[in-house]
């Protein structure tokens, strides 16, 4: 992101990538039928029985809340309907001005992953079912976590889904090496030392995250210390939002530029570009959409999304000063983990699709931490219009090497915006293209070899012209091609002139 940075340096305060929300889910080896079946049995139960006993354990966790709440001295709260729990549960802590420990609890009844009993041949078999059931929410502010909860379904198999923002950690690390910053909800307007906070930020994946979930589970399950004595939970990530905040010195400094890059981003990043971002390629076998859109928040601006299936990155202010960058990962086997496996039967290192398990989660963040770069770097391209059109006077007039004559780029031809968006396209950003992939793009593809062959010698000629004005260069000991950093701004400016300047400068003429 060192582009992006050092092109606004002057009005940047500060760069910090963090977690942002951390979703964590835990399973008790009772998720399926079988396994459920075969724990009713080790008790000396029948099938017919769940049901009745189900209720039996469910009412003991209903008892062990009321109990922990009113140990406590906290409301135990009953929600009908929907609510946002968290700002309830801030609201409260702020009110009595709690500082650690239990902040509330609360129950709803929510749907649930759970079983039902159906007929079978020889006996009656339990099935996963979708059920509603009492689920209970647990606030907490942890010294070291700050204000988290702890999401617990009183019916089997007891799933735990814990949320923890990683900003609330961040800050908590702050404090303890007292290094200063102002923050605003979950989002960093200053940062003392940037750099320091950057390192522990980045140490948040090396916390013991099966041991800290697990002590949250068993405070709030009662069944853990008899019933479910020798079980323990299994942890996974199950949505991971990464952020990266650029700090800018004011809201008046970021509103011109923000305002700008929604245009650009909106305007300009196609799909190719947002698999790009997300370190993937586009191909004829991708199962899939890929969506951008753009709404207005509740802060005054607008948010930025671009969805592949059900991961996304999104950009938006926070609180008209911070332009946050953020990955969401809900579907992690989308990417690759390099890690031991077995292929073929033999035991190897290699590349392998990336699991949920909480192991991973310091590769959430590398893949999420570069998505973020990625999309930053993309966002240089929108220079101020100033020096945008400087440089477009420049690639526009003719250029001579090595005694011969190349002309420019005018973006009223369609032949050369086709090639400039041939060139531009995202899927080449991460390996750079060929003579081919430019190839299919201007011409399609054709059987005739002496046809191909004009076309393959045309397009080397378009390589030289787009070289010699500096807009593509060679990668090294290759035979494929990048776009330069002064050819990403000046492409950019070329299709933003032909698809929305010449436009609207034609309907004013026309009016």
């Amino acid at each position: 992101m060192k582009r992006f940075v050092g092109q606004y340096t002057e009005k940047i305060t500060g760069v910090i990538s963090c977690f942002d929300r951390l979703l964590f889910k835990g399973y008790l080896p009772l998720g399926w039928g079988d396994a459920m079946e075969s724990f009713l049995a080790r008790q000396g139960l029948l099938i017919k029985d769940f049901g009745d006993f189900v209720k039996r354990q469910s009412q003991r966790i209903a008892v062990h809340a009321e109990q922990l709440a009113k140990r406590s001295g906290r409301p135990f709260l009953y929600l009908n309907g929907p609510h946002r729990k968290e700002a309830l549960a801030k609201e409260i802590a702020q009110a009595e001005g709690i500082q650690q420990g239990l902040v509330c609890v609360m129950r709803v009844v929510e749907p649930c992953q759970s079983f039902k009993m159906i007929p079978s041949d020889k006996r009656p078999r339990l099935v996963n079912a979708r059920r509603k059931c009492l689920t209970f929410y647990f606030y907490f502010l942890d010294p070291k976590l700050g204000l988290l909860h702890v999401r617990l379904q009183s019916w089997f198999p007891l799933v735990v889904q814990i949320c923890i923002n990683g900003h609330e950690i961040l800050a908590r690390k702050l404090d303890r090496h007292q290094i200063r910053y102002r923050q605003q909800d979950n989002a960093f307007t200053w940062i003392e030392d940037p750099q320091r906070a950057q390192r522990l930020a980045d140490s948040l994946v090396r916390m013991n995250w099966p041991r800290i979930l697990s002590a949250f589970a068993r405070r709030v399950n009662p069944l853990m210390k008899d019933l479910l004595r020798g079980m323990d939970y299994y942890w996974v990530t199950d949505q991971a939002e990464y952020a990266t905040d650029v700090m800018f010195e004011n809201a008046a400094t970021l509103k011109p530029l923000y305002d700008k890059l929604v245009k650009h981003a909106t305007l300009c990043f196609s799909a190719e570009d947002v698999l790009t971002f997300l370190g993937r390629k586009l191909h004829g076998n991708y199962q899939g959409e890929v969506l951008t859109d753009s709404k207005q928040k509740r802060w005054p601006g607008a948010r930025v999304k671009h969805r592949a299936k059900e991961n996304w990155i999104k950009m938006y202010d926070k609180h008209g000063c911070v332009l946050r960058i953020e990955t969401v990962i809900n579907q992690p086997r989308e990417f690759k983990v390099r890690r031991a496996g077995t292929r073929r039967g033999a035991k190897v290192i290699d590349w392998f699709p990336l699991c949920k398990g909480v192991a991973n989660l310091f590769r959430y963040a590398e893949i999420s931490r570069a998505a973020n770069r990625r999309y930053l770097d993309a966002l240089a391209a929108a220079e101020p219009p100033a020096q945008a059109m400087r440089g477009l006077t420049h690639v526009g007039r003719s250029r001579r090497r090595a005694g011969r004559s190349y002309r420019g780029f005018n973006p009223l031809l369609s032949e050369d915006l086709s090639l400039l968006v041939a060139v531009f396209r995202g899927e080449h950003t991460l390996d750079g293209f060929r003579n081919a992939d430019v190839r299919q793009q201007l011409f399609g593809s054709t059987s005739d070899p002496r046809l191909r062959r004009r076309q393959a010698n045309q397009t080397s000629r378009l390589f030289r012209r787009l070289h010699v004005h500096g807009l593509v260069a060679k990668i090294p000991r290759s035979r494929r091609w990048r776009v330069t950093q002064r050819g990403n701004v000046l492409l950019t400016t070329l299709i933003q002139c032909h698809c929305e300047k010449y436009p609207e400068i034609l309907n004013q003429l026309a009016a």
